[in-house]
């Protein structure tokens, strides 16, 4: 293990400014994407909107990292140049998502754990190699039933995980997840997470894994959707800072929250509010967004070529409303200013 590269690779993934596009949705899921915008869920298809996000340059100025899924890693760009080279000409570094998927926690009924143990470290040799040096790996938690051994068992996972990735040499984000689906209350919320992060984060320790050379993708503090009481902007803000302060070492370089399923704008708000309301923290706070940031540009391609710039538009737009709210400086009066 090279503490070093691994300190450098995930500060770079932190800059200020800049964060992580997610692009790392299973051909299942963008299938669900493309439904929507009534294009073919073809691997054509599927290559072509990816390639048109990476040779954005306004979009991809903003952009720090890159997570891609297995079949992206491998693919080339319609000239013959691998996705990998223009993410990184881009001056953004490559990444991978190696989990195989939130699967039922055997006897106990509602909740999940994340499999894609077997062969991972395989696997993080062979992604090294395609240019990765970065990886992912998602746990996710339901806040209105989450047990000790829901949170213990992926604390574990996600422990061994980002054990093997830094033993070659890869940086490890570790996402525990609590969902938003549900119509739990903002403490709840707030509650559940300092549980899950705490417990993580002794797993972590446990495994010799070095603080220095991991990101963090944390949910934000937020009620659940169905819940009659919403919060506002600042209050999520305050809460979600509240607990990283109780729970995150200052030896992590970097939080890359994702969105979770908020819309476009409360993301970025979210996320400025933070970095304005609390300048001086001990990590940097920033994105690694999926839907948050491709959502507008997929509906302005439609997966028409003719559409290529439209699209590009859309999601520089996005990713520079998200590295404003990086450094704090995003206001609402930018998104009706591009409108």
């Amino acid at each position: 293990m090279n503490l070093e590269q691994l300190s450098r690779v995930a500060h770079q993934m932190v800059e200020r400014g800049k964060g992580l596009l997610a692009a790392d949705e299973s051909t299942g899921t963008i299938k669900k994407r493309f439904d929507k915008i009534g294009v073919a869920n073809t691997e054509e298809n599927r290559r072509d909107y990816r390639e048109l996000l990476f040779r954005c340059p306004e979009g991809m100025k903003h952009v720090s990292g890159v997570i891609l899924y297995d079949e992206t890693i491998r693919q080339k760009a319609k000239d013959g140049t691998p996705l990998v080279a223009l993410i990184e000409k881009a001056g953004a570094v490559p990444g991978i998502k190696v989990d195989q998927g939130a699967k039922p926690l055997a006897l106990s009924e509602g909740e999940t754990v994340t499999e894609g143990l077997d062969g991972l470290r395989e696997r993080l040799v062979e992604y090294y190699k395609l240019g990765a040096r970065f990886a992912k790996w998602r746990a996710t938690y339901d806040p209105t039933r989450t047990s000790y051994n829901c949170v213990n068992t992926n604390a574990q996972a996600l422990a061994r995980y980002a054990a093997l990735c830094q033993e070659n040499n890869i940086v490890p984000i570790v996402e525990p997840e609590v969902l938003m689906d549900y119509d739990n209350t903002i403490d709840t919320c707030a509650a559940v997470t300092e549980w899950v992060l705490k417990e993580t984060f002794q797993q972590l320790y446990y495994a010799n894994v070095k603080l220095e050379g991991i990101v963090l993708k944390p949910n934000m503090i937020v009620p659940g959707v169905k819940c009659a009481k919403q919060a506002s902007v600042e209050e999520v803000a305050d809460r979600t800072v509240e607990v990283l302060k109780r729970c995150v070492p200052s030896a992590v370089p970097g939080i890359a929250f994702l969105s979770g399923g908020q819309s476009d704008e409360d993301a970025t708000a979210h996320l400025n509010a933070m970095n304005a309301r609390h300048p001086n923290l001990p990590w940097a706070l920033t994105f690694s967004y999926g839907r948050a940031l491709q959502a507008a540009p997929q509906k302005a391609w439609s997966g028409k070529s003719e559409n290529v710039g439209a699209a590009q538009k859309a999601f520089a737009h996005r990713a520079r409303m998200n590295g404003l709210a990086a450094t704090g400086k995003w206001k609402s009066a930018d998104e009706k200013a591009a409108a």
